[in-house]
């Protein structure tokens, strides 16, 4: 993220764009809740007449959608400009259909961020990995997905020997 995008990056903007992105809004995804602090998003799957599939169930690549860019968004804005942050690798885990609307909540917790920030500090790589479930209506888990970061502190704010870095706030 560049310094203009960190000025304008902030949870009510991000949902709404996310809302009307056409890979979201075709396949029925919506952000419902994004914390102020990037820390927590709820996503919900609706089901709908296009994206079933041959059995009547959601498609699973809607359900893998649903999953796609959030934690990268999420860390984006926690870690603002100072960070680069990719998807790296995902995997899923269809356990049962869905045969409702679907739910998924990502949550990042302060030990995550604590460990990401120490792990980067002096710009080396980190991968974290973050494990999502997805609930239908009833609070059964019909799938799990894995999902693999790629993080790394931009050179000019790398800490030096004997230089302190500006810092995140967390």
């Amino acid at each position: 993220m560049d310094k203009r995008l960190a000025r304008i990056y902030k949870p009510k903007y991000v949902k709404f764009a996310l809302n009307i992105w056409p890979p979201f809004w075709g396949a029925g995804i919506r952000i419902t809740e994004i914390s102020d602090d990037f820390r927590s998003v709820k996503v919900r799957l609706k089901l709908k007449w296009w994206n079933k599939n041959a059995n009547r169930s959601q498609f699973g690549g809607s359900i893998f959608a649903m999953t796609d860019p959030i934690y990268s968004l999420m860390l984006m804005g926690i870690l603002r400009e100072q960070y680069y942050v990719w998807d790296k690798e995902a995997s899923i885990d269809f356990i049962k259909p869905g045969f409702s609307d679907l739910r998924a909540e990502f949550v990042i917790s302060q030990g995550m961020l604590e460990q990401i920030l120490r792990s980067t500090a002096s710009g080396e790589k980190c991968f974290p990995e973050f494990i999502t479930h997805i609930h239908n209506k009833d609070g059964d888990v019909v799938a799990t997905i894995q999902r693999k970061l790629y993080i790394r502190k931009k050179p000019k704010y790398r800490e030096e020997i004997g230089n302190e870095a500006p810092s995140v706030q967390v």
